[in-house]
């Protein structure tokens, strides 16, 4: 008996511990609360001497995540106390002066200023009003901060605080007088009172002469001269925004938005509440709406003067975009108004003694971005660069910029103005302008080193699915590779510039923290590894295969590919498309759609050929890419997803007549452009929380893509599916969360009562009255996840 037990002990050992024989995935499964799948680092952050690395995480299976550090010396991963808890900063956001003696934070909305070399630490503020953005300033002898919405600056030796600014709004209110009213007549002194006051006088010695000694007393105090008032700047009814301080002290620069108030906002109605009554959800406004603008002003201390930067002068300010060519009667009624544009000043930049500061500038249109200096010294603005796009202006670095100054003179900065997003420097002195990077990749994360010599940059220079980071010597051009694990690198440069820790995944695992010594071949030591529960590796996870394929205009298109083991008979495929549009998905780490990851390794289980592409509009592959959904979406980002189709069929045997598709948000679009506008493709598909109409959606996205609907209704015409709905032939369903705030129910609602009048009845619609755009609830992944699987099984293995 014992002998006929060992060999069935031994077959139930190997599969356990056998990664090729895998568990058998189910949509309940995979669509639980993420936990399931363990869990991961997040906000790796240095402390300030560099030898402590925090993080947040939950190897407990806590409710929440919880605050854990290493040390140099202890790499085990420790639970903070809460003391330590309590003192930790959690920003990493330190301000040092130019010598690193001595550095600032906030936190808690309180001020702290340390010393690098004892490390000791002194509290500035401790008040109920929440202070912010502390910087050196006043030649670094002062610690300058944000308190509501004025400067003060706290002396470093003294401890003395004084409030530089005195910006107040029309709610403020007039200041109070302090003076003693006095009753006066409109036709001068009244005779009985001046007569009566002279008799007093005259007859009453110690009332004289407390009089005039009281006169003696007022003539001293005039004669002493006061201290200077502060200037009261009223900022009205205007929000103030970007306020900042010159290195010297002299110099305040802040921007006020004229907010718009006549601009209508949508309702989102939230059906399942607590009250039991139906509430409104306050969402926003629709493309097209009236935007706030805003002015740029300087203040001059010294000489109580308050410059306003006019923008007149900027080159191109009156350009008009080249879309208006299909619109003659607009192009000539702007050419005769040749008004400026508004713009929009996104943020400053002091060069480090003052005599500079820049800022970065955006044409309200998005189509021009300009990096303007103002000189101290002329008091005149002065052009920096200026890249134009007759799309919209983007991309790493720029749509969040990343710029500033490596000395007094010279401004570095990224621009998309190759194609991809490069560093670049320029002498403001000289004009001399000079390309730190360049090459068919992107610049996607830029930090200048503490001596200014260096930059540390992640890019995908190895392959546009591939993050590495590397120090970019600033005089030399030369770079080098810093990281080697292939996926993605997402690095946290201590602050002594000594060690780097890296956040790393893979397609098919999980972030996971490592840290590595901060040079090339550095040694690299893992930190945590729970991101893979022991549930979670009992599956094969498939690592899939990053592809390209030629588009119909010659373009290369980069695509993940899960093949099955073993096809369906009717080899059938599933097109997954991501969302967002800006997002690179057809990469080599875990991907934010895990959950989505998950399902499409399902669906191979089951026999079908699926493939998830980054299509045109998707991040990681230029601004061409990037840009070319401009005017037409439902374009080139869905005749992609088609010539995927014509590729696996000629490459992988798909049946043509067996294609799905779905996708979530942008790929929910994709998805019913895709039924409506090319039937004999795709024969059934999954749309969920979908735009159906793009007039509806938000104005700062929108507006970049399809101009507005006012000015452009050709855009938007060819590009809402609620305009090709009688095109539906193939099995559609519909998603959608009832509190949506993001794309509202109204869309997907609008789109059904089309489908109705035109009397489809190849649809459904499934409707989760308690979820947002990103669904929370485990139970509404389930059910979505459930429907969109039957309609691939039902109809194209039938």
């Amino acid at each position: 008996m014992l002998r006929k037990m060992i060999p069935a002990l031994y077959l139930l050992l190997l599969i356990a511990l056998s990664p090729t024989i895998s568990a058998q995935l189910t949509v309940e499964k995979i669509m639980r609360e993420a936990s399931w799948i363990g869990t991961s680092p997040t906000n790796p952050t240095w402390t300030q001497d560099g030898q402590y690395l925090y993080f947040n995480w939950n190897p407990t299976k806590s409710i929440s995540d919880s605050l854990y550090y290493i040390s140099l010396q202890n790499k085990v991963p420790m639970k903070a106390i809460p003391i330590e808890t309590h003192n930790y900063n959690g920003t990493g956001n330190y301000i040092y002066n130019l010598a690193r003696t001595q550095y600032v934070f906030a936190k808690d909305g309180d001020i702290f200023i340390g010393d690098t070399k004892t490390n000791k630490l002194r509290r500035i503020t401790q008040t109920v009003d929440p202070e912010s953005a502390p910087r050196f300033s006043f030649n670094e002898t002062a610690v300058v901060y944000n308190r509501g919405q004025n400067l003060y600056a706290w002396d470093i030796i003294t401890g003395e605080t004084r409030q530089l600014t005195h910006l107040r709004g029309a709610a403020d209110g007039a200041q109070r007088s302090t003076t003693p009213t006095t009753r006066t007549s409109t036709t001068g002194t009244i005779p009985q009172e001046e007569w009566m006051k002279n008799d007093q006088l005259q007859y009453f010695q110690v009332l004289k002469e407390r009089k005039d000694k009281r006169e003696k007393g007022e003539a001293y105090t005039k004669s002493i001269p006061k201290p200077k008032e502060l200037r009261n700047i009223s900022i009205e009814d205007k929000t103030l925004s970007g306020l900042n301080i010159s290195p010297n002290g002299r110099y305040i620069s802040y921007n006020l938005t004229k907010q718009v108030t006549n601009a209508k906002t949508t309702i989102v109605p939230n059906y399942v509440t607590e009250s039991g009554f139906t509430t409104d959800i306050a969402a926003r406004t629709k493309v097209g709406a009236p935007q706030s603008t805003t002015e740029f002003f300087i203040y001059d201390r010294e000489n109580d003067t308050v410059w306003v930067v006019r923008t007149d002068s900027i080159p191109g300010i009156r350009d008009l975009p080249d879309y208006l060519k299909d619109y003659p009667r607009q192009l000539e009624e702007r050419k005769k108004k040749n008004v400026n544009r508004e713009v929009v000043f996104v943020g400053t930049s002091w060069s480090p003694k003052g005599t500079h500061v820049a800022f970065d500038v955006r044409s309200a249109d998005n189509k021009d971005r300009w990096l303007i200096r103002w000189d101290t010294a002329t008091r005149q603005l002065k052009l920096i660069d200026r890249q134009r796009d007759e799309a919209w202006i983007g991309g790493p670095g720029v749509s969040n910029p990343r710029l500033g100054w490596l000395d007094e003179d010279n401004y570095w900065f990224q621009s998309e103005t190759t194609g991809y997003s490069h560093l670049y420097t320029i002498n403001v002195a000289t004009g001399t302008r000079r390309a730190l990077t360049s090459g068919n990749y992107e610049v996607q994360q830029a930090q200048l080193s503490l001596d200014k010599k260096s930059f540390f940059i992640t890019t995908n220079e190895i392959h546009p699915g591939d993050q590495q980071f590397f120090r970019l010597n600033v005089a030399t051009g030369k770079k080098e590779r810093i990281t080697s694990m292939p996926g993605a690198n997402q690095v946290s440069v201590s602050r002594d510039e000594k060690h780097i820790a890296i956040l790393h995944s893979s397609s098919n695992k999980p972030w996971e923290l490592y840290i590595q010594e901060n040079k090339p071949g550095g040694k690299i030591e893992q930190v945590t590894t729970m991101a893979q529960s022991a549930e979670f590796k009992t599956y094969a996870w498939r690592e899939p295969e990053v592809v390209t394929f030629p588009a119909r205009d010659g373009a290369m298109v980069y695509a993940r590919l899960y093949k099955p083991a073993n096809p369906h008979p009717n080899k059938p495929a599933v097109i997954f498309v991501h969302g967002a549009g800006y997002l690179q998905n057809a990469h080599k780490w875990w991907s934010q759609y895990f959950r989505e990851y998950m399902f499409n390794n399902l669906l191979a289980d089951q026999g079908y050929v699926v493939l998830d592409i980054d299509y045109r509009g998707s991040s990681g592959y230029g601004r061409d890419w990037r840009t070319g959904i401009y005017r037409y979406m439902g374009g080139k980002d869905l005749s992609d997803h088609t010539d995927g189709v014509n590729w696996l069929v000629k490459n992988h045997g798909v049946n043509p007549k067996h294609v799905g598709i779905y996708g979530g948000s942008y790929g929910g679009f994709i998805t019913l452009m895709g039924l409506f506008t090319e039937p004999e493709v795709y024969a059934a598909g999954g749309a969920l929380r979908s735009v159906t109409d793009w007039a509806n959606y938000n104005h700062q996205y929108t507006s970049n893509i399809l101009n507005e609907p006012y000015t452009d209704s050709i855009a938007y015409r060819r590009s809402s599916p609620l305009y090709f709905a009688e095109g539906l032939k193939g099995h559609l369903l519909m998603c959608h969360g009832m509190v949506d705030v993001n794309v509202h129910f109204q869309d997907i609602i609008k789109l059904s009562q089309r489908l109705i009048e035109l009397g489809k009845d190849n649809w459904e619609l499934a409707v989760y009255p308690m979820e947002d755009h990103a669904f929370v609830e485990a139970s509404s992944w389930t059910d979505e996840y459930k429907r969109v699987l039957k309609l691939f099984e039902m109809v194209l293995k039938r």
